[in-house]
């Protein structure tokens, strides 16, 4: 059986997090399934031009993030899917900084979640080290649009719409090289009837680009925020099971995990739920819970 790669939120933003987390996954192996692995992190930092998807925010230094990130030998991944950006927005000295850093790899290459096209071929050639995923920001809800995207070149990865999930004979008449290109989104929140997806993202990206701006989602229970058991209930839900017992058998490895915007905690628990057996979660809980470096709240 193939194996699950999950990609994981908060590069910048869960620092603390996975500061403690990683030595436990290493010095407690057992403790977690041995039919998965951490294929990356992913995330931007606070006033980041070129982000998206969600605003990022962390008080760690971009040296300090891939520092933790190479001992590890964890891919880390910026988050730049701002939807909006010109050509004059391609010189910011942030982003261009964090490019050259992150293109030193070490053992492991580095990528970029990307939106823009624009941004897209600046990147090729300015910083031809780092790879790309297409972000979820495009909405790509109509299958033979997603198709069109993985059969593109320029990407490692592509993250469809939650909303495809499920379309699993479509899923299965993909070719086997086309399935490792499929980055599956597995706890969305997001009401699946909702039509204002990308006004949403867009509306970050113009914060990103210093508009005052703010949305107000029209989605049922908006106001409850993001909620795990919710999330479990969507019918875009991906479990533990449905990743061991559909996804993997007809070849599909690569596993989203979302949460940027959320709290080390709610974190903690998704961590738990797709990574670690059942037996050892109270244990990894309490040895995160009584280190003295992470305040969980």
């Amino acid at each position: 059986m193939k194996k699950a790669y999950y990609h994981l939120p908060g590069l910048f933003e869960f620092y603390e997090l996975y500061q403690v987390l990683l030595p436990l996954y290493r010095q407690h192996r057992d403790w977690f399934y041995d039919w998965c692995e951490i294929g990356s992190i992913y995330g931007a930092p606070a006033d980041c031009l070129w982000g998206g998807g969600r605003a990022g925010f962390g008080e760690h230094g971009p040296r300090e993030v891939l520092a933790l990130m190479q001992e590890y030998g964890i891919s880390a991944r910026l988050t730049f899917s701002n939807s909006l950006l010109r050509e004059e927005h391609l010189t910011d000295k942030k982003c261009n900084a964090l490019c050259a850093l992150f293109e030193q790899n070490g053992a492991v290459q580095n990528g970029v979640i990307i939106h823009s096209d624009l941004l897209l071929e600046y990147i090729k050639k300015t910083y031809p080290g780092l790879y790309f995923v297409s972000s979820t920001t495009k909405v790509l809800t109509d299958f033979r649009e997603c198709h069109k995207e993985i059969q593109r070149e320029d990407f490692r990865y592509v993250v469809p719409d939650f909303r495809l999930n499920k379309a699993l004979d479509q899923w299965n008449t993909l070719s086997q090289a086309e399935k490792d290109k499929v980055e599956f989104l597995c706890n969305e929140c997001c009401w699946p009837g909702c039509r204002d997806r990308k006004r949403c993202y867009e509306i970050v990206s113009r914060k990103n680009l210093g508009e005052d701006v703010e949305h107000a989602c029209q989605a049922p229970n908006a106001t409850e925020g993001y909620r795990f058991s919710k999330a479990m209930k969507n019918p875009a839900f991906i479990s533990i099971d449905d990743i061991r017992t559909i996804y993997l058998p007809r070849g599909f490895s690569h596993f989203k995990i979302e949460g940027r915007s959320l709290g080390s905690a709610l974190i903690l628990e998704f961590l738990l739920y797709y990574m670690t057996k059942p037996e050892h979660q109270l244990e990894a809980r309490e040895e995160i819970y009584l280190d003295n470096m992470l305040d969980l709240f």
